[in-house]
């Protein structure tokens, strides 16, 4: 398939090659005027002539055109069609190389066939027609004649044979087929002295299942090359195979051939992390040539470990660094003064990252969230306004800022406004899971219990298996002290998934406190506040406490609610209700 651009490029070729230009020299006349002409003047031979002008299915530049506006729109079956009517009025053989792709795409059979021929007759070249028949008959599944043409396509000495041989199978609508036929032309004896070659036909037997044939090419090549991308690829393979000692000992023959390659270094160090040895992957990177990539990583090994004294040396190291390395580092360096709870320093590089950085969007939703964590709740609000007009045309990001929005007014118990937002966020995206959870959660917070039983019950039907949503609903029926037969067996099925879980403890012990069973609900409550000490899950037990009669324990539990949140509105509701 042909880039856009590159297909844009193509039709402005088609389009002037398929146009006549007349030049007539002589004097300009008015449009809508007939030039003046002397009595008895003879009559000249372009006065009778008679420009035919061909109707849409006979115009060349008429089924270019609705082919790339096909295209454009990815409707293949027409831009086929299209490019199959102009391939017959163009003697380029790019439009008929055109035609026989989209054919063979959209598996019509029948036009591949006229396109190819109609190439060959054009001038095609022999690897390119041997690539076209080889992906035809991979799409017929004739595996004798998809082998025939991959085997002039690898012989004909075209020096990107064998890369259109690795296309050729990519396309295969049977991956088993294409393995077999990958593991009997791309051997050994046949692979070209190029070790791209023959990593990438590693890369690919990998991707198609055949671990033991991307090994042994991996393992050949490094017979054949001995080079540190050889070493490094089958190092990869090893590793994901679960050889981790194989693999790090290929790396580190590759890294004796290349010391100072970066790229072998994360990919090494990236191994290291991922098998948790964030140690040695620190160790590796910290020493040698420093780019933005290196540090990156550094900080996301550091962070993984929890390894305070790495991030604050990695700042330091960062500041220090190259201009060039830095203002590309921005958002990292935001990062690292955040997680150092250097909060202005933090804002002040966000504020630096540039606009078309691919973290721009991220550094701004941050600046909001450590605004609020200041105190400064207006600004953060603004911001995150701001950015729903900034990025009113991109859906994703959007919908992050309505939901970081509606999560900070959450978190000041502003619900009315919590809604708002996750409403607004909504129409963003439908129907969406986490979204519906947050609003009901907001409703349910608010007193608003039918509207949050509704988005419980919506996104229990998109999701059924959902536990959170599950417990949800059970809660706030709960809560609501209705339908409690319903709400047990939702708080059932939360914590037949989830045991352990503190908030379920929670949601089964303020159902038990409904039914009046308060000895159990003490038990379920009391083990949740020991497993998190959330002000909700204290409330909760304080209450039963209290009906109980166990007013001083109550008060003393109440006590340490107030020293976890001591603006809880809860908290204030349920000390009036018990004690008016």
């Amino acid at each position: 398939m042909l880039s856009r651009w590159a297909k844009f490029k193509q039709l402005r070729h088609f389009a002037a090659s398929g146009l006549l230009i007349l030049t007539v020299t002589g004097c300009a006349t008015a449009p809508g005027q007939r030039p003046a002409r002397s009595a008895g003047a003879a009559s000249q031979p372009l006065d009778h002539l008679v420009v035919a002008t061909p109707d849409a299915e006979h115009d060349l530049i008429a089924q270019l055109l609705a082919g790339e506006m096909a295209l454009t729109r990815t409707d293949l079956k027409t831009a086929s069609a299209a490019y199959g009517k102009a391939m017959m009025l163009s003697n380029d053989p790019r439009v008929a190389e055109q035609a026989a792709g989209m054919a063979i795409a959209v598996h019509d059979n029948a036009l591949a066939e006229q396109a190819i021929a109609r190439w060959q007759a054009l001038g095609a070249k022999p690897a390119s027609l041997a690539m076209a028949r080889a992906q035809l008959a991979l799409d017929r599944g004739d595996s004798d004649e998809a082998r025939h043409q991959l085997e002039l396509l690898t012989g004909s000495g075209d020096p990107d044979a064998w890369r259109q041989f690795g296309r050729a199978l990519l396309s295969s609508r049977d991956p088993s087929q294409a393995a077999r036929l990958l593991e009997a032309l791309a051997t050994p004896q046949r692979l070209p002295a190029d070790a791209q070659a023959w990593l990438a036909m590693s890369e690919l037997g990998d991707k198609l299942g055949r671990h033991a044939y991307a090994q042994q090419i991996a393992d050949a090549a490094i017979k054949r090359f001995n080079s540190a991308e050889t070493y490094a690829w089958a190092g990869r393979l090893k590793f994901s195979n679960g050889d981790r000692a194989g693999a790090q000992v290929l790396f580190q023959k590759a890294l004796a051939r290349a010391p100072k390659n970066l790229g072998l270094r994360l990919a090494y160090a990236t191994l290291l992390g991922q098998a948790g040895d964030y140690a040695g992957a620190s160790k590796l990177l910290d020493s040698g040539p420093q780019n933005a990539d290196t540090y990156s990583l550094r900080a996301a090994l550091a962070a993984r470990a929890n390894d305070t004294k790495a991030l604050t040396r990695l700042y330091a190291q960062l500041q220090r660094s190259p201009e060039q390395v830095r203002d590309s580092s921005a958002f990292l360096l935001g990062q690292l003064a955040e997680m150092l709870n250097r909060s202005e320093e933090a804002l002040d590089w966000y504020s630096q990252v540039p606009d078309d950085d691919e973290h721009a969007f991220d550094a701004d939703l941050r600046s909001a969230v450590l605004l609020h964590k200041q105190g400064k709740a207006t600004e953060a609000h603004e911001q995150l306004s701001q950015m729903q007009t900034d990025y009113l045309d991109q859906p994703g990001q959007l919908r992050r800022a309505y939901e970081v929005d509606a999560g900070l007014f959450m978190q000041d118990q502003k619900y009315a406004q919590a809604e708002a937002a996750f409403s607004r966020a909504l129409q963003v995206v439908p129907d969406d899971p986490e979204l519906l959870y947050g609003r009901g959660l907001a409703y349910a917070e608010a007193g608003q219990t039918d509207q949050a039983v509704a988005d419980f019950r919506r996104l229990l039907q998109l999701k059924p298996d959902d536990v959170d949503a599950s417990n949800a609903l059970g809660y706030t029926l709960a809560d609501a002290n209705r339908d409690l037969p319903e709400a047990e067996k939702l708080i059932q099925t939360a914590r037949a998934a989830k045991p352990d879980d503190p908030a379920i403890a929670d949601s089964w012990g303020w159902l038990q406190y409904r039914l009046g069973h308060l000895d159990q609900a003490e038990q379920s409550l009391r083990s949740a506040w020991q497993t998190r000490k959330d002000a909700d899950v204290g409330i909760h037990l304080g209450e039963v406490l209290w009906k109980q009669g166990r007013q001083e324990d109550a008060r003393r539990v109440f006590d340490e609610v107030r020293r976890i949140d001591p603006q809880s509105h809860n908290l204030h509701t349920t000390l009036k209700r018990l004690n008016p």
